[in-house]
């Protein structure tokens, strides 16, 4: 009896307890079932809060605690479409952005004015409000395209510059609309809100950089990080409505200013998009469809008719605008699906519009019933227009992102000898576990599919029982570190005579083709070391080997400093060791500053046309002497010396003085040193990258760049 009385009998229920671990259970269900039926687990998500919502079965209501959650749930799909974004896109189609943008803007505008006074019959303001509520649209099918992973795609970047420009407008016209009614809007208003729009964006931009690397230098708790970006967050949010912007604004511009110190491979950004995934962005699909009255669309005449209006007005301007991008930048067709369904969906700006002039007063009935900006039908017909946009843009948008993500696959296909890339980390320090991970992670390309190989060498001579275990947990350690970014991890533990021997013997035991190997940020570089390194692991393997000295977390690096020597393109590793330095770039955001021959230029120019990241080319020839290079590098920037194993194409006496010139130029810069593979490409391949004498030098170079190409397009 006593356990009867303490179950809930009445709706909608109260007990916190039950509340929540219903939500969970509609998480959990909704997707899974819903997904056998080919339903996009977004629109499960919404239609699950309709059903339970206060129009449904009434089982909960929409209280503070589900607005609160869904709150956080919207600020986290903009703060996610502001973090993944690639930030070397974004500026290149800054004008693409810009296009799209007033064409979602300014042609629902038009037409929804035109309807609202002509179809509709409203006032003009009312007509003007309606018309911004159109214009503006919310990234509800962002998870999806973040799930087939074309998030980088430059119809993504487009949709996303472009959902900043019209919310921003349409949510302009609110504030000067609601001014208006309230006899604000005069010279004081715009002075006013042009300064706090202008202080607020240089705060979040400039600022929050400055803070949050200073953050992540210096704690690496992972909860304290995972706190701080969410404090961030708010922060934004909280500053942009002071500035008299909505939130969302606040969380996209948090996203872009922490876009370069959260790595799409860290740890942190893993964390980040499981925490959104799983419970905030749900909690606030669930919240949208909770506000879905289907009463008011089957009873009420007038409501119908608003809804059908507003839901084909909508929808038809949406697609002129994405039609109309895909023709004057002549993209594809899933391209134009990808920029549709992104723009479709009409949510969190539109809540606010219609809720804001719902709440506006313009007069009295004679009956003393209250005249509102935006009437009740309005109210409905805006909440059966979000349902319906959102089924849409949430089908458009997956359709078109697994059609992209299957033609990216395709790309995927080469060689198999360089299809099988392996990544070994011989680890012995518990302190540089992390960083090594974390930079191997960086360089992976997405094709790997062995992911990656840690190994820890136990001499056979001087071991104990202590040092096995010890062994062990370092293993452990890599493990659960690779485990955090979603990466998976093979222990490998040796026993031998020789540290040397046991790399070596595990790297051809093993075909691995990339060797990481760290070097302790206490300790300065030497002759003895890199002695030792040259004539034993470089003279008894052909990987690709990079020798990794962390000063500060690689998160934290704003740039790359790549010195080349002259004939570096002539060496067979060439182009695998400059993938990974793409790779670099392409997962983290960072800028790369090549120094190099002009003829290695000429090469690494054509590759970033066709594979395009944030760097910038510099002419150098003299090797022995840093001190230019030295006068431009920052405290933040990290060195990358390419070098060359002795009697190779590229290699320089100077080489041997590599640990005088770190410590001459760059000691208190991290740094990454990287000796070229030196096997892996046809004899076909040899005779244009080896034999420059074979072929005139325009030709070498067509030659030497052709192949390059055709390796990064398959591993992009």
């Amino acid at each position: 009896m006593v356990f009867l009385n303490i179950i809930e009998t009445s709706l909608p229920l109260t007990n916190p307890v039950l509340k929540f671990l219903i939500i969970l259970i509609i998480i959990l269900i909704a997707p899974i079932f819903l997904g056998k039926l080919k339903i996009p687990h977004i629109l499960g998500l919404i239609i699950a809060g309709a059903i339970i919502g206060p129009n449904g079965f009434n089982l909960l209501l929409r209280d503070s605690s589900i607005i609160l959650s869904g709150t956080a749930g919207l600020l986290y799909i903009m703060f996610l479409a502001g973090l993944e974004i690639d930030m070397a896109e974004f500026k290149r189609n800054s004008a693409k952005s810009f296009l799209f943008g007033m064409y979602t803007f300014l042609i629902p505008m038009i037409i929804g004015i035109l309807v609202g006074i002509y179809i509709l019959d409203f006032s003009t303001i009312t007509s003007v409000l309606l018309a911004s509520m159109f214009a503006s649209h919310t990234l509800i099918a962002y998870p999806i395209l973040s799930k087939f992973g074309v998030t980088k795609n430059r119809a993504v970047n487009i949709s996303v510059g472009g959902t900043m420009i019209t919310d921003i407008l349409a949510l302009l016209v609110l504030a000067v609309i609601v001014g208006m009614h309230n006899g604000e809007v005069n010279m004081q208003f715009w002075i006013k809100l042009s300064i706090s729009i202008l202080v607020f964006g240089f705060i979040v931009l400039y600022v929050f950089p400055i803070i949050g690397r200073w953050f992540l230098k210096k704690y690496q708790d992972k909860v304290s990080q995972y706190i701080f970006v969410l404090a961030m967050v708010f922060l934004g949010s909280f500053l942009a409505e002071l500035a008299g912007v909505e939130a969302i604004i606040g969380a996209f511009l948090t996203g872009l200013a922490l876009n370069r110190l959260i790595p799409t491979t860290s740890p942190l950004m893993n964390r980040i998009e499981f925490v959104g995934n799983a419970i905030f962005i749900p909690f606030f699909l669930i919240g949208v469809g909770m506000l879905v009255n289907y009463k008011a669309f089957i009873s009420d005449f007038e409501t119908i008719k608003v809804a059908a209006v507003m839901t084909i007005t909508a929808t038809s301007c949406k697609y002129i605008a994405a039609w109309l991008t895909q023709k004057s930048l002549n993209f594809s067709i899933d391209e134009r699906r990808l920029i549709f369904g992104l723009s479709n969906a009409q949510a969190a700006a539109t809540l606010a519009a219609v809720l804001i002039g719902y709440n506006v007063i313009i007069g009295e009935t004679p009956d003393g019933e209250p005249i509102r900006l935006l009437g009740e039908s309005i109210l409905n017909g805006a909440i059966i227009m979000i349902l319906i946009t959102c089924t849409i843009a949430t089908f458009v948008a997956q359709k078109g992102a697994r059609n992209l993500s299957l033609s990216g696959t395709q790309t995927l296909e080469r060689e198999e000898n360089e299809n099988e890339e392996r990544i070994l980390i011989p680890i012995s320090n518990p302190e540089t576990v992390e960083e090594l991970i974390n930079f191997s992670t960086l360089i992976k390309s997405k094709s790997n599919k062995h992911g990656l190989y840690a190994l820890n060498i136990v001499l056979n001579n001087t071991s104990t029982e202590e040092e096995n275990q010890r062994a062990k947990k370092i293993l452990e350690k890599a493990e659960d570190m690779a485990a955090s970014t979603d990466v998976f991890l093979q222990r490998l533990l040796r026993y031998d005579f020789n540290i040397t021997n046991g790399i070596t013997g595990v790297i051809k035991e093993n075909n691995i083709t990339d060797l990481v190997l760290g070097f302790h940020s206490g300790k300065a570089i030497s002759e003895n070391f890199l002695g030792k390194l040259t004539n034993g692991i470089l003279s008894n393997s052909d990987a690709t080997t990079f020798v990794y000295k962390a000063v500060q977390p690689m998160a934290t690096i704003k740039r790359h400093v790549i010195i080349i020597p002259a004939f570096a393109e002539n060496e067979i590793g060439f182009r695998f060791w400059l993938l990974k330095v793409w790779n670099i770039s392409r997962n983290s955001g960072a800028k790369l500053l090549f120094y190099a021959p002009s003829r290695t230029l000429e090469i690494l120019l054509e590759i970033q046309k066709l594979h395009q990241i944030e760097a910038e080319f510099k002419s150098y020839n003299t090797w022995n002497n840093f001190s230019e290079i030295a006068a431009e590098v920052m405290v933040d920037d990290n060195i990358i010396l390419v070098l060359s194993r002795e009697n190779q194409t590229s290699y320089n006496k100077e080489m041997n003085k590599t640990s005088d010139l770190i410590t001459t130029y760059f000691p208190n810069n991290s740094f990454i040193l990287i000796y070229p593979r030196q096997n892996g490409v046809s004899e076909e391949v040899l005779m244009g990258l080896n034999n420059p004498s074979l072929l005139p030098p325009i030709e070498r170079l067509d030659k030497a760049a052709k192949d390059i190409f055709n390796y990064f397009k398959g591993s992009s």
